[in-house]
Parts: C-alpha cells; sequence; structure tokens
C-alpha cells in the first residue's frame, strides 16, 4: 500500500496529529529557519569544526526530526526558488518558479491568493523576513514576490519592498538605488528611475545599514528595513579568488543571521496576534555552489548561532513553533578523514588536490592546503580532515526537518515530511487548522 492510498490526498504530517481545541486560543508565532543548500553531511563538517567530533551543535539539541523529501513538480533535486515557492504556497511547483508555477499564477494550499506570509499579514500576523542574502533572494522573497523569471532581480526586489512586511533585514542595495545614485555600498542598477530607500522612509521604516545601526534601533521601533550590502552578506567566490582580492568570507560590517534574527524578534515578540519570521543564511548555499569548504563551514557556525538564538526564544514563548530545514544540498560535501586509502591526510601537510576518484578535496584555504582540524575531542584530540565535493550544483542530498517548541512534536510522529508539508505545519501552527 502506497502513501496516498493510506492517507488520500492529505499528507502524513497533516494526519500526524490534530490540535486539542484550548490550544487554539493563545495566539502562537512560527519561526521557519531555512539553512539553504545544507544535509546532514554539511551539518556533520560544521560540528567537528565548531564543537569537535563528540560535541553537539544547536541544530543537534533540536528534539524533534524528520527526513525532508524536496523534489519539484518537474524534477527530482529541488531548486531555491522553486523549493521557496512550495515553501510560501503549499503546492509543488517547477523547478524553475518564483511565487508562481512557471509562468501560471497560483494560489496557496489553503485557497488564498497569495503565500502564507501574504495570509498571514491579512490576518493581522506580523511578518518577519531576513536574509544574509540579497532582497531578491527566493528562500524568503519568494514568500512576498511573484515573478515569471529569478534574475528579475530589480522587480522582485521592488515587490519585497513593496510587500508591507513589518521587518525586513538583508543586502542588496544596488537594486534599491537608481543608476548613477550612490548608496552606503556603492551605485545603484535600477533602470526604471525609482529609489526604494526614499519609499521605504515615507512608509515609516527605520532603515538601518550596517552591524552597529542595527544594535542601536530604538527599542520601540516597530518597522525595520536593513540593507547591509551592496550585494550578499557574503563573497560567495573559491577561496582563490578570494585570497587573490584580498577579500573575507562576509561582509564585515554586516550583522550575522543570529544578529539580524534577535533584532528581527525583539519587534515581532510584541506583535498582539503572533508572527512568522523566515529567516535563511544563504552562505551555507553560495559557498557551497563555489566548493568553497571553508566559507561553507563558517556559514553553517554562523546558521547554527543563529538557531541557539531562536531555541532560547521558544524556552522563554513556547507557543512558538521553530523548525529548520533547507531544500536541496549545496555541492554534496562530504568529510574525508584518514583511513585506509588516506595516509595523505594528515595533520600539518598540505592535501593532495584531488582524491583518487578525481573527486576535488579542499583543505583550509582551498585545493592543495593544509588540511582542515577538527575541535578537541573528548580527550582533547583535533582529527585533520579535508571536504570532498561531488559537483557545483545542487544535488537531493540527506536533507531533514528539525524542529523545537509548539507542535514541533508533529515532524518526528510524520518522520518523512514533504516540501509541501513545510506549508502545513507553518499553517497549522499560525492558524489552527488544515490548510486542506
Amino acid at each position: 500500500m502506497n502513501r496516498r492510498q493510506l492517507f488520500g490526498a492529505t499528507s502524513a504530517l497533516a494526519l500526524a496529529t490534530q490540535l486539542p481545541a484550548a490550544a487554539q486560543e493563545a495566539p502562537a508565532s512560527v519561526i521557519f529557519c531555512h539553512i539553504d543548500g545544507f544535509g546532514v553531511n554539511h551539518w556533520n563538517a560544521t560540528r567537528m569544526v565548531v564543537a569537535g567530533p563528540d560535541g553537539r551543535l544547536e541544530w543537534d539539541r533540536l528534539p524533534h526530526i524528520a527526513v525532508y523529501s524536496g523534489h519539484m513538480k518537474d524534477g527530482l533535486t529541488g531548486t531555491s526558488h522553486g523549493g521557496a515557492t512550495t515553501h510560501a504556497f503549499g503546492v509543488r511547483v517547477q523547478a524553475d518558479s518564483f511565487g508562481m508555477d512557471g509562468a501560471t499564477p497560483i494560489r496557496s494550499l489553503s485557497g488564498f491568493e497569495g503565500s502564507i506570509a501574504r495570509e498571514a499579514m491579512a490576518r493581522g500576523r506580523w511578518v518577519g523576513l531576513v536574509n544574509t542574502g540579497a532582497a531578491y533572494e527566493p528562500g524568503t522573497a519568494a514568500f512576498v514576490a511573484s515573478t515569471e523569471r529569478r534574475n528579475s532581480l530589480a522587480e522582485i526586489t521592488r515587490l519585497v519592498a513593496e510587500s508591507g512586511v513589518q521587518v525586513h533585514l538583508a543586502g542588496g542595495e544596488r537594486w534599491y538605488l537608481p543608476r548613477g545614485v550612490q548608496g552606503r555600498f556603492g551605485e545603484g542598477a535600477r533602470e526604471d528611475g525609482l529609489n526604494l530607500i526614499e519609499m521605504l522612509r515615507g512608509r515609516g521604516y527605520t532603515l538601518v545599514f550596517t552591524r552597529e545601526e542595527l544594535a542601536a534601533v530604538p527599542a520601540n521601533t516597530e518597522r525595520l528595513w536593513g540593507i547591509f550590502a551592496h550585494d550578499h552578506t557574503f563573497h560567495d567566490r573559491p577561496e582563490e579568488d578570494l585570497a587573490r582580492q584580498n577579500l573575507p568570507n562576509y561582509v564585515p560590517t554586516a550583522p550575522t543571521l543570529a544578529e539580524m534574527s534577535e533584532a528581527a524578534l525583539r519587534i515581532l515578540a510584541r506583535a498582539p496576534q503572533g508572527f512568522l519570521l523566515v529567516a535563511e543564511e544563504e552562505g551555507t548555499d553560495n559557498f557551497g555552489n563555489v566548493n568553497n569548504a571553508a566559507g561553507s563551514l563558517e556559514a553553517g557556525a554562523r546558521a547554527d548561532a543563529a538557531i541557539g538564538v531562536f531555541r532560547r526564544f521558544v524556552a522563554a514563548n513556547p507557543n512558538t513553533l521553530m523548525f529548520t530545514t533547507a531544500d536541496s544540498d549545496a555541492g554534496g560535501m562530504q568529510v574525508i578523514g584518514p583511513g585506509r586509502g588516506q595516509q595523505l591526510i594528515r595533520e600539518g601537510a598540505n592535501l593532495p588536490e584531488r582524491d583518487r576518484n578525481g573527486a576535488p578535496l579542499d583543505g583550509q584555504r582551498g585545493a592543495g592546503t593544509l588540511a582542515f582540524l577538527s575541535a578537541p575531542d573528548r580527550n582533547g584530540v583535533r582529527h585533520p580532515f579535508a571536504i570532498a565535493w561531488a559537483t557545483l550544483t545542487d544535488v537531493n542530498g540527506g536533507i531533514l526537518v528539525r524542529g523545537v517548541g509548539r507542535n514541533a512534536e508533529q515532524i518526528s510522529q510524520a518522520g518523512l515530511m514533504d516540501n509541501v508539508d513545510v506549508y502545513r505545519l507553518m499553517y497549522r501552527t499560525l492558524f489552527g487548522r488544515e490548510a486542506a
């Protein structure tokens, strides 16, 4: 008997548990933390460098777990824009989709003419979007913007700026300003003459551009917009390119995902009817897609710090669901340690540039450099290892959904969650009923 025969048209997650009526009385909130491009293999590597092989990440401490299934309507591997659209609408779409099904407008699973974020705002919830990438990145933008082409960066940025969300923190200043107009980080690129920064100020947003400005936002602020870089808040290039240009992995003046998330929660926590926060670490995906192991590991550590922020918030606010997943696995990263056939992986020694099957091997500064060292294990030993890459693109990978807080037990009860179930869980928690 297959899954559809067993559950009909409704997913296993939708039938896993029915909320008691009493649980619907208090306003509920949802934090969806999308760590783009990160599968179990990436998290294992991050654990080794952050906590050591015997240590535990914040991600490890999320108690409820299911396997994520993320195929698209027309393919087996999720895309960032197609996956985000499915998360936002609860409808499986073509891989090349951004808030639509290809070029066709869609309703969400609930029947609402818009995403779950749009429906949340229409029903009095506050919405926040946080992204270490530019404002046009689909992991957050597809929740409020619909377009036929993912590379319509000026249009997507405009739609995001016009969305009416309570909080938006990301990069991408170049698409807020007209060409020829100098911003805090560089010249604008818009061809339509619109100055979205002035528009946002006119709509009552407090605008901030640096970590220091974000930290100084007054406590009574209710509408906040942060723009922290010319494009992304990171430099998603191979290690060798960054070394030649003397660039760090992340823009030094930009806040981390954890810092942005803390600022967003200070505002959203005051929402009288609850809130939806979608937060994305985009560096975890983009560094993997250029096979930059050091950048990917730094992005993972930053993502884990944000998960810590969310875990502590849920502990103090138990009517909040926090959960995290990815829509694909960036680059097919794998850890290789010393072992049979791997005598060349030694502390203090440069790695070979490729494994015996031709797979690229990364060390601390890229191919052919010193092996990575783990944080100490329980015996104080640091272990050398290499990062091997399968591809420069996204793969299906081994991806988990993990969560804590209100309704998070439904993740474990389901065991397997499709990408459409991300929407179902958010909807059930925010509105206290099934979407369909």
